[in-house]
């Protein structure tokens, strides 16, 4: 694991300025207090801040709550770690917490802290829920400032726009742009006073800027601070009334819920957003993400409803698409088809799907040909051709280093001890010295 990572239990104990013999003699004292005894050490914390650590008891759990003043409710509602402070707990909707929600996003990118979480579950699905039932509110403050001149709004948006729309392997040369024109964006909203209709394209210029640096931030593993930009671009978007991008919104936290292996929360997420998503495209990938999620739950005939219903949707898209889902196309359809094969066990039609969608892939979709090819790679490590299979992941891993994707890197580390079972294979030892020299 990347030392640059932090468990969440280190993030909450770095907020409250604790180190792990610090937490360790808290957690004492909070037992003493209940009249027990709790023979806490630094040792224990250490093994609790480890990937895929021991998850701590109820009872050391409660122990923890105690020293960092969690209430019991926060516990049982949003589960460990995602409890702990520090952990993205979104602003609910309709609140006109919009600019708070912006910010927020932005001030914890600035703390520079990589974990492997993003919105806890139960806090998504009441996120997507708020989403599907509630109009958006169109607050205007009483800001001070001048308004925005039209044209420079405008050129803002073609700019950001095109920054949006480069191709994958040159858009991580552009963070440091997208955060200056975010800054602005949210600069403009928060200080200027802006009529109705140049409000409303900030907004929408806002919830573009943080939905795209919201996939730069989960590239590169940092999911605490693209569910929080992903928090933000949904409510500058609900706040315009831009359904669209509102729904594509729910569509990353869903992918990255998918991600992060939580199935069930995606499903409610994208059950939310299809209730509001009327374009035939946007309908496609909702219905073929959630497929994914029911093929990860084992549902195998609820699956095979949600793919039926992707490709329908595909087929019969005529409109010009939200830019969200513009991409969607029939290689993305075959490959996750093909995914959906492989959560459901049917590896050999699975591996025929994804060579299909390979292949349909347009050069420019650099990161998507890399997440392919390693689904490829799995399946045919799966049937026992190790050099194609190698041979393969290599491709992919090569294709993520030049990205920058480290997402994509640690997807092909993962097979890495089933590779090394076939540490003979030449293709293998070149896949390995690769991956040892990242």
């Amino acid at each position: 694991m990347d030392e640059s990572f932090l468990h969440p239990l280190a993030v909450a104990r770095s907020l409250y300025g604790l180190s792990q013999t610090d937490l360790a003699e808290g957690i004492r004292a909070a037992a003493r207090r209940r009249d027990r005894r709790a023979g806490t050490t630094k040792q224990q914390i250490s093994v609790w801040e480890r990937p895929q650590g021991r998850v701590p008891d109820a009872w050391y759990q409660q122990l923890i709550a105690d020293v960092f003043a969690v209430g019991a409710d926060d516990i049982t509602e949003l589960g460990w770690p995602y409890w702990l402070p520090g952990n993205t707990v979104p602003l609910p909707l309709g609140t006109g917490a919009t600019i708070t929600a912006l910010r927020e996003a932005r001030r914890r990118a600035m703390l520079n802290r990589r974990t492997l979480l993003g919105i806890a579950p139960a806090a998504l699905t009441g996120l997507a829920q708020q989403w599907a039932i509630l109009d958006p509110a169109l607050i205007t403050s009483a800001a001070q400032g001048h308004s925005a001149a039209p044209e420079f709004v405008s050129w803002l948006e073609t700019t950001v726009q095109h920054l949006t729309s480069m191709a994958t392997a040159d858009r991580q040369h552009t963070l440091r742009l997208l955060d200056s024109y975010y800054d602005t964006v949210v600069g403009l909203l928060e200080n200027a006073r802006n009529d109705q209709p140049t409000t409303t394209r900030l907004h929408i210029l806002a919830a573009s800027l943080a939905q795209t640096i919201g996939w730069t931030r989960f590239d590169n593993e940092d999911h605490h601070g693209a569910a929080a930009y992903w928090s933000a671009a949904l409510h500058a978007s609900h706040q315009a009334g831009d359904t669209d991008r509102g729904a594509g919104v729910l569509a990353d936290l869903a992918y990255q819920s998918i991600w992060q292996g939580h199935a069930t929360p995606a499903i409610d997420v994208i059950d939310h957003a299809l209730t509001r998503t009327h374009d035939s495209t946007a309908r496609s990938l909702l219905h073929l993400r959630k497929a994914r999620a029911l093929a990860m739950n084992g549902e195998a005939r609820a699956c095979r409803r949600a793919l039926d219903a992707a490709e329908h949707s595909l087929a019969t898209a005529t409109a010009t698409p939200p830019a969200w889902c513009a991409w969607m196309s029939p290689a993305d359809l075959a490959v996750d088809s093909g995914r959906c094969l492989i959560e459901l066990g049917e590896t050999r039609p699975a591996l025929h799907q994804i060579t299909q969608g390979v292949s349909l892939l347009p050069d420019a979709r650099a990161k998507t040909r890399a997440v392919f090819l390693t689904y490829q790679a799995e399946t045919l490590l799966g049937q026992g051709e190790i050099d194609h299979s190698a041979a393969t992941a290599h491709e992919a891993l090569l294709l993520a280093q030049r990205m920058g994707a480290s997402r994509c890197t640690r997807q092909i580390g993962a097979l890495t001890p089933q590779y090394q079972l076939h540490g003979h294979h030449p293709d293998v030892q070149q896949l390995l010295f690769t991956l040892e020299a990242a």
